[in-house]
């Protein structure tokens, strides 16, 4: 059984997510802890649980989602994982954030490990469903867990929205469709962890969402 533990990091309150299990191992998604109490937060949780770090996942490369992927990465020898489509973001994280006027102090510059659709991530006796669902960024993944019930969905699907498309990149008939197709199609007791905000389910979307109903 997974537990699912989020931070909301930095000046977009980004949501990081931690994935632990009985065995103290950990899965670190989106690390987005920009100020230095938020990187103590972060590893302070980690050490103060007992986990070993042993994945860090990217959702997609936007820079809100990636200001501590350099610092998970040092601090527990960690590759981001992520689709290749993201490399470009990743490489292009302080330049973005530049354009928001907020500072990139610790870029990542290190290896990466692509990711595509239909791999099984293992967290011990634990998978994670890699889903393909781009249109927010061109290579946005989500990462399903059908045992446990839930989905990280990055900036895909909101509680009562969904992921911006004015960005380069991005395109709305795109996102409707990985979310028509790939989210929709989930049960509708899945829990969904967004990128930023709270959480909601697969079903109160589908019901209630404005941006894509169902058809």
């Amino acid at each position: 059984m997974l537990t699912v533990q989020a931070f909301a990091f930095n000046p977009v309150q980004e949501n990081t997510y931690l994935l632990y299990n009985e065995k103290g191992q950990c899965c670190i998604i989106d690390p987005g802890c920009y100020f230095p109490a938020e990187a103590q937060e972060l590893t302070g949780f980690i050490g103060s649980t007992g986990l070993t770090p042993v994945l860090l996942l990217q959702t997609h490369c936007h820079f809100d989602h990636i200001f501590g992927t350099a610092l998970v990465s040092r601090t527990f020898s960690l590759v981001p994982h992520m689709h290749r489509l993201e490399q470009a973001f990743l490489d292009l994280g302080p330049a973005s954030a530049q354009k928001w006027n907020i500072p990139f102090p610790d870029p990542y510059t290190g290896e990466t490990s692509y990711v595509d659709e239909g791999a099984a991530i293992r967290l011990g006796d634990d998978e994670l469903h890699v889903l393909f669902t781009p249109g927010h960024s061109p290579g946005s993944l989500s990462f399903y867990s059908k045992e446990n019930k839930f989905v990280i969905a990055g900036d895909v699907l909101f509680n009562g929205g969904v992921g911006r498309t004015d960005l380069p990149g991005s395109d709305f008939t795109v996102l409707e469709e990985s979310i028509r197709t790939k989210l929709y199609t989930l049960p509708a007791d899945v829990i969904v962890y967004p990128g930023h905000g709270d959480s909601t389910t697969i079903g109160d979307e589908m019901k209630g969402n404005p941006f894509v109903k169902m058809m």
